[in-house]
């Protein structure tokens, strides 16, 4: 039997991906000391009044089709939300719902590239990136994101990888998997770039609430960028909300109206009753974010001191997000070998950091999600792992 030139581009790029990650979960069926810090699901559930409001809207009878660009209430919240933001004027027509970030930009990536053009990328990436790129027959261009400048794309760095292939960049601030962040500053320096090279910039902001101590700046708030960027989010962070899969692309009226029927051949709408909880929850300052971002920097910070005086690793501090790295300094252990021996050894789950891209490869990536307690054990049996293989 035949198939589309698709399923062979992506074969290995799904769960493949995520094999620890599985193994792990099947291992804790039957061995309940396995500590899991491989994924960035939030360890709190969704605000109870988000709950509410989706069983009160379904009471109601907010259960049949919705349209393909979404529900107005929805467009309405998102309209308010972004032109605080943007220079540009926003309507409902600058907005597609979607299920989650995943689908936005898979929908964006489908509808401006084509085999043989080029998205430029920081590395590390976020694991499912590679996929969706190549999911179209375009192709990934790494840009090295590097520790001394705090994971920040560089303009340099950024100029050397541009083609005549190049379609657009793939920006994802705050980042995942390093917590890094984009300044003002970082992106004015990359603007004549993107303009001058006629380049898209498709930002994906999914973590913009979760950044401990400055502000979240995205491209649309400079003037020269806003007219070519195209945002991604959902409320799965913003609001612990991962399972609801409630997400949006931000863009031009053009570039929607292109979009649109590939959401409408896909999906045909989605949930009135999700958009009615989206909406209240986008319109209300999210406690639930506060409190991950106290969280996950407590967390990250206890890590960096506990395992402050282990040899041959090193924490890195992120700035923003519920991840942190640490730098592998061992001589015999890549990532992808450290992180299985630690499991099968110890019983903790972690991240190989080549799984987020070539420049990823000196890592293991911690998910900031689970008790202090259980914290401070893993870092414990990691520093005893180290001890034994040092």
């Amino acid at each position: 039997m035949k198939f589309s030139k698709l399923t062979d581009r992506i074969s290995d790029l799904g769960s493949d991906k995520w094999l620890l990650h599985l193994e792990a979960r099947k291992l804790k069926k039957n061995n309940p000391n396995i500590i899991e810090l491989t994924i960035g699901e939030p360890d709190q559930p969704p605000p109870e009044e988000l709950i509410e409001k989706c069983c009160d809207s379904m009471r109601s009878g907010r259960t049949k089709y919705s349209n393909g660009r979404g529900e107005e209430i929805l467009l309405d919240a998102l309209v308010q939300k972004y032109q605080k933001r943007t220079p540009l004027k926003v309507t409902r027509n600058n907005f597609l719902c979607l299920p989650g970030t995943q689908t936005a930009l898979f929908a964006t990536v489908m509808c401006l590239t084509e085999e043989e053009d080029e998205i430029l990328v920081g590395d590390p990436y976020y694991a499912t990136y590679e996929g969706i790129i190549k999911s179209s027959g375009a192709t990934i261009i790494p840009i090295p994101l590097h520790e001394k400048y705090d994971f920040s794309l560089q303009e340099k760095d950024f100029r050397m990888k541009i083609t005549s292939k190049s379609k657009a960049l793939l920006l994802n601030y705050p980042h995942n998997p390093t917590g890094g962040i984009l300044r003002k500053k970082d992106l004015s320096e990359l603007a004549d770039i993107v303009k001058k090279n006629n380049l898209w910039i498709i930002s994906d902001e999914v973590y913009e609430e979760l950044i401990f101590k400055e502000d979240f700046v995205s491209p649309l708030e400079i003037p020269t960028l806003a007219e070519r960027t195209i945002v991604v989010s959902s409320i799965s962070k913003s609001h612990a909300s991962p399972g609801f899969r409630s997400g949006w692309v931000f863009a031009s009226e053009e570039v929607i109206n292109k979009m649109l029927p590939l959401a409408e051949t896909m999906l045909f709408g989605n949930q009135p009753f999700i958009a009615d909880m989206t909406a209240y929850a986008i319109s209300n300052k999210s406690q639930t974010a506060l409190k991950m971002r106290t969280d996950y920097q407590r967390r990250a910070k206890l890590i960096c001191k506990k395992l402050a005086n282990t040899k041959n690793i090193r924490p890195i501090m992120p700035k923003s997000g519920m991840f942190i790295l640490i730098k592998l300094e061992l001589k015999n252990f890549n990532d992808e070998k450290f992180a299985w021996n630690l499991l099968h050894s110890e019983g903790v789950a972690v991240m190989p950091g080549s799984s987020f891209g070539l420049n990823g490869k000196d890592f293991i990536r911690l998910s900031l999600t689970v008790p202090d307690k259980e914290l401070e054990s893993a870092c414990e049996r990691i520093d005893e792992f180290v001890k034994k293989i040092d």
